[in-house]
């Protein structure tokens, strides 16, 4: 693993960033958390990608408020194509069928 964000997910609603951050301390030193507000899920960025590496294996499907969590290495989002503008004008005129 050469990264040291994880996603980490599945947990409930009403999870802070300071919940997750405690769970993460004892694997090593925190850079940045963030939870996603109303989603469930979140990341937690580690010093070291050695140190993300312990706390995936430690944590990925134990217990956080009741609820089983996942953890796993961030990737960067994928990017959407894009859609066209104007759907009128996309087939030269009105779209009715």
């Amino acid at each position: 693993m050469q990264n040291s964000k994880l996603y980490v997910g599945n947990f409930k609603y009403s999870t802070t960033s300071n919940d997750l951050e405690e769970l993460f301390r004892p694997y090593g030193e925190i850079l940045n958390v963030k939870v996603i507000e109303g989603k469930g899920f979140g990341f937690v960025e580690m010093a070291s990608a050695e140190e993300a590496v312990i706390a995936m294996e430690k944590l990925n499907g134990s217990d956080l408020g009741g609820r089983t969590i996942r953890v796993y290495e961030a990737h960067p989002p994928k990017q959407k194509p894009r859609k066209p503008q104007n759907r009128r004008n996309f087939r030269g005129g009105n779209n009715s069928y």
